[in-house]
């Protein structure tokens, strides 16, 4: 048993759960910008952008891929392995795919709103608007949680 008085089964399963009920959020974001990606492709003033916009485009496109991949493997992963008992490899390294998936997700959004910023309004555009928010999905996404980790290791050492 757990010290939440949970048996060892009853925790994984639970943990899984909430690992896809996680992911079909951050699903939801990727598919929603991945077409919208893709979509923009077959326009006809995407024909005419520079090729540096363009450039910028296919990276764009490619974390998004990438994120899409992350995202998704542990779904596809527990629909293959969940009746072999593999819950605790799905969630070890699943867990560290959600990160990377998020990494990438983070990154394709920035660009994202950096290429229309930069079409828009031009190069200075697209800096501020890659620094602001490429800063915050690092605050929002990976520094609070690891100090939200910390403080918590910090209360319970003075216990």
């Amino acid at each position: 048993m757990t010290d939440e008085g949970e048996a060892r089964h009853q925790q994984l399963t639970r943990n899984v759960n909430e690992l896809l009920g996680e992911l079909r959020v951050a699903q939801a974001g990727v598919q929603i910008l991945f077409g919208f990606l893709l979509a923009v492709a077959f326009t006809s003033p995407f024909r005419e952008a520079s090729g540096f916009e363009k450039s910028l485009y296919l990276v764009t496109v490619l974390f998004t891929a990438a994120a899409t991949a992350l995202l998704t493997a542990p779904a596809a992963w527990h629909r293959v392995l969940f009746r072999e008992g593999r819950r605790t490899a799905i969630l070890r390294v699943g867990n560290r795919l959600v990160v990377a998936g998020l990494a990438c997700l983070a990154v394709a959004i920035t660009l994202t709103v950096a290429l229309i910023g930069k079409v828009v309004f031009g190069i200075a555009a697209m800096v501020a608007l890659a620094a602001v928010l490429g800063g915050l999905f690092t605050v929002l996404w990976f520094v609070v949680p690891r100090w939200l980790r910390e403080d918590r290791e910090d209360r319970e050492d003075r216990q």
